[in-house]
């Protein structure tokens, strides 16, 4: 445990820890965020004050990605959310920028230290212990990922750092390195598994016995996670975090049983219903987005940031000893389709659909006829075969019966041989719009 003091603190002392540090980030907002001075105005709080603690926050409006990008000009290109003078801010990374110009995320030296602390607590509950050999898929480029490459330095892990889109260096450093751990998405992890056996590399008794995967839904998967852990002979544990907020802000145990949140002290969550934005209790079994509040940040606080990321919450202590919270990922709100008045997580469909292993490999693409969240039934399914299986005359009608009963929606199944549906050596993509009408 990295930081045990902390990790190990009752939750209900939590809330308590964290107000105070609320209110001052509160303080500092209201001094120096022209963007949060004017949101906070325009909803009736004129000062810091009239914001009152954690216990009054969900009477805050939210704020929205979108509203970032919205205050950015030529002259203040990270926006006016930004709280500190540039001469103070030590880090910048950005986003992809694949739905327009790419968003900053200024970093203090303060924010950079709760950064890198975040991420050894959530990577340490995995077990990773001093001197083991890390292979890292890890870009160390823009994006914020390369603040775990920080992380990983701090829990003196030996690193071989490779990066994204190389499997034959990968797999090189794995069989000549031997390394314990490797770190990457669950996406990539299958595809790695798939090209070992197609090259007859013998992956099950490698060097690696933790897989640490992080960067999109699906580790979790009771289906998925058994595969790669069979494929690969060891465990696999996944970690989530939000580029705006921290990377690796939730890490899961050796129990995995569930991503433990790593960001106590630094920043609050909350959930809420994505739909109506009313808030969510923190109880055991509870569904909801997460929404996130600065608690010490510097350069580019945000207060009550949605994430996009629907969870299920588990509450009560850990077998690890950890107190916080658990949480699993069911999908991203923004990629939910709706059919027929049901919400469907893409990652929820892949769940079901690979109950059907052995016969399927794990690979699907969802094509919708529309463009748009709501869907008309039947909702077409691309299902891959695994390896040499075929097509017997009932597996699709099973596949859709199942989905039928567990989802509540009607699918299209189309079954396709193996490796017809593309692979992905960072995040896979579940949904194809290219047949979708306007």
């Amino acid at each position: 445990m990295h930081s045990p003091a902390v990790e190990t603190l009752p939750w209900d002392r939590q809330f308590a820890a964290d107000d105070g540090l609320y209110r001052a980030q509160i303080a500092y907002l209201v001094a120096r965020s022209a963007f949060y001075r004017d949101k906070l105005t325009d909803s009736g709080f004129r000062d810091a004050a009239r914001v009152g603690g954690l216990a009054d926050i969900a009477n805050l409006p939210m704020t929205e990605k979108d509203e970032l990008r919205a205050s950015r000009t030529a002259d203040n290109p990270i926006g006016t959310h930004l709280a500190s003078p540039m001469s103070e801010v030590v880090r910048i990374y950005s986003t992809s920028g694949t739905t327009g110009s790419p968003s900053y995320i200024p970093l203090s030296r303060s924010d950079l230290g709760n950064w890198i602390e975040t991420s050894c607590r959530s990577y340490a509950a995995s077990g990773v212990t001093k001197g083991q050999k890390i292979v890292s898929t890890y870009n160390a480029g823009p994006f914020v990922a390369g603040v775990t490459l920080d992380a990983f330095n701090a829990l003196d892990l030996c690193q071989i750092p490779v990066g994204a889109g190389n499997t034959e260096r990968l797999m090189a450093a794995v069989q000549l390195l031997k390394p314990e751990i490797l770190a990457l998405t669950p996406s990539y992890a299958l595809h790695l598994a798939e090209w070992a056996e197609t090259h007859g590399i013998d992956i099950a008794n490698s060097s690696i016995k933790s897989i640490l995967v992080a960067g999109e839904p699906g580790g979790g998967e009771p289906a998925l996670r058994g595969r790669l852990q069979a494929a690969w002979g060891a465990s696999v544990t996944e970690a989530m975090g939000i580029g705006d907020i921290s990377v690796s802000l939730w890490g899961e145990c050796e129990e995995q049983s569930g991503m433990h949140f790593s960001g106590r002290g630094f920043v609050h969550f909350e959930l809420i219903d994505p739909e109506t934005g009313a808030p969510v209790p923190l109880e055991d079994g509870a569904e909801g987005e997460l929404v996130y509040t600065h608690l010490q940040h510097q350069a580019a606080p945000l207060l009550r940031f949605r994430s996009r990321d629907h969870v299920r919450l588990h509450i009560g202590r850990c077998a690890c000893g950890r107190t916080a919270p658990r949480v699993r990922c069911i999908g991203r709100t923004d990629d939910m389709l709706i059919v027929r008045g049901v919400n469907i997580f893409p990652t929820a469909l892949r769940e079901v659909v690979n109950r059907f292993q052995p016969d399927v490999s794990g690979v699907i693409s969802i094509r919708p006829n529309a463009k748009g969240v709501k869907q008309a039934p039947p909702l077409p399914v691309t299902v891959e075969l695994a390896e040499g299986a075929s097509a017997t005359s009932d597996l699709a009608g099973q596949i859709k019966q199942l989905i039928r009963d567990v989802l509540l929606v009607t699918t299209e199944i189309e079954l396709v041989p193996w490796n017809t549906l593309p692979r992905s050596d960072y995040k896979s993509k579940l949904v194809d719009w290219t047949r979708a009408a306007t």
